[in-house]
């Protein structure tokens, strides 16, 4: 789960849908009461889900062993259920999750990892710098991957609160995965909405997607980071992604540009925003045939057909961007485009380019997250 974007839900695309502005994690407000379930009543749904878990395929003897001391834990329902209160603008998110430490300890994942990588990009057609961008981001290279015990956040979260239904699915996964042996029940934790792992798989998308890419026969994405990275590997694919191709531009629009009903998902061919007058941000011709844009060390210039959406994640006085499907790949991993431009940025850092043409429109430089840290010390210390 990101340090910095707490609302985002962590975790693979069968998540619920994450909001477009991250916000810090909820807490509860003063006088607020937190949504409890009464553990008489938590026992009874435990009871009422055994024969669905048992059509689901799990076995008796491995859904009473599994479920047998399971207590709710309210406090992941008031994380449900909170309104987020504020917004972090899009420069500051990006500061927390693309700064200089994140890029240093992600080129050094690059070298100390380069022969697994090699493989998994061989293999998977996805560049090592986006996937171990997606790893920096969802768990900060394996450092923080969650504290919340699965069985028993998904159990509570299958009898109470909104989208029972979807979390009784995860619930279900889960128990299919321990009863399989692949990871033991008291290395399963994870975030509070069911993500886990290295790279922060919900269970479903681990039983779709996880693969064993060390060979020991277990798909292990807590303690092996082969099938962690393989996996995401995986599930890029899987997303559909384009091997050889870019995320995306950085470009500049025209003076008077109308980018009304334009987004991310109004593509058009590069040839089209060629004609409206969108340049690269360093000046140069959309279609030129030098270096191609953007995503992990690519050298591919997409070419005039290629569809593409305009994304202007601060409007259109920020920097502006021509996203291609690589982009929503990423985009798919967690539903916001705050993350997929967070993962597409520092893949290309981990590769060598620098940041954004354009800057942000602010006044005030981003924090560091040194800087953060710092400030929060100061202010411990009063």
């Amino acid at each position: 789960m990101p340090l910095i974007a707490g609302v985002l839900l962590p975790g693979c695309a069968s998540r619920p849908a994450a909001p477009q502005a991250p916000t810090p994690p909820a807490v509860p407000a003063a006088g607020q009461a937190t949504p409890a379930v009464a553990p008489a009543t938590f026992t009874t749904c435990l009871a009422e889900l055994r024969p669905r878990a048992l059509a689901a395929g799990i076995r008796e003897d491995s859904y009473d062993r599994f479920t047998r001391d399971l207590v709710p834990d309210d406090s992941v329902l008031a994380r449900l259920d909170r309104q987020p209160e504020f917004s972090l603008p899009i420069w500051d998110y990006l500061s927390g999750l693309v700064d200089d430490e994140r890029i240093a300890l992600g080129r050094e994942m690059l070298a100390r990892h380069r022969e697994v990588l090699a493989r998994i990009s061989a293999r998977y057609g996805v560049p090592a710098e986006a996937v171990v961008a997606v790893w920096g981001v969802e768990s900060n290279f394996g450092q923080t991957t969650g504290s919340y015990p699965l069985l028993q956040s998904l159990s509570t979260l299958s009898c109470a609160g909104r989208r029972q239904p979807f979390f009784r699915g995860e619930l279900f996964a889960t128990l299919r995965i321990l009863q399989a042996g692949d990871i033991a029940p008291e290395r399963l934790y994870g975030s509070w909405a069911g993500a886990f792992g290295q790279t922060q798989f919900m269970p479903s998308t681990y039983e779709r997607l996880a693969v064993d890419f060390d060979g020991d026969g277990r798909r292990d994405l807590i303690d092996s980071v082969p099938d962690a990275l393989a996996s995401t590997a995986n599930f890029l694919r899987q997303a559909r992604w384009q091997s050889g191709q870019p995320w995306g531009l950085e470009v500049t629009l025209p003076k008077g540009f109308n980018a009304g009903g334009e987004s991310r998902r109004n593509k058009r061919p590069l040839s089209e925003w060629s004609t409206r007058g969108l340049v690269r941000a360093d000046g140069t011709p959309l279609l030129t045939a030098s270096a191609g844009g953007t995503t992990a060390g690519t050298a591919t210039t997409p070419g005039p057909d290629t569809p593409a959406g305009l994304l202007l994640p601060a409007g259109p006085d920020g920097p502006a961007f021509l996203s291609l499907r690589n982009f929503d790949a990423f985009y798919s991993y967690n539903a916001a485009e705050s993350y997929g431009l967070a993962i597409a940025h520092l893949a290309d850092r981990l590769a060598g380019a620098g940041p954004f043409q354009r800057a942000w429109p602010t006044d005030d430089p981003p924090l560091s997250r040194a800087q953060r840290r710092e400030l929060q010390a100061l202010l411990i210390a009063r």
